[in-house]
């Protein structure tokens, strides 16, 4: 199951997994009218990015810069279903 956790200004979804065997999923996708979706996977804890296409480096060392800032909370609700469910909505 993926749970939603931010939407970024320039309409990227950020989504994971639950955790499973201590590793949790991230995955990004931008829409793109050249590509339709631009995306990448990275995976926690050990921030290992994989499967990026389309997006520049600039692009991407800004969702690592997100994603390494945020990896506590996710990390979090990945075992709490979701964020929206560790905020009781």
């Amino acid at each position: 199951m993926m749970y939603s956790f931010m939407t970024l200004p320039d309409e990227t979804e950020i989504v994971h997994s639950e955790m499973v065997n201590g590793k949790v999923k991230v995955y990004m996708e931008t829409p793109d009218e050249k590509l339709c979706f631009k995306h990448a996977t990275c995976y926690l804890p050990e921030q290992k990015w994989e499967d990026i296409y389309g997006y520049s480096e600039k692009e991407i060392e800004y969702l690592k810069d997100i994603v390494k800032s945020e990896a506590h909370l996710i990390l979090e609700f990945s075992q709490t279903g979701g964020l929206l469910n560790a905020s009781n909505f």
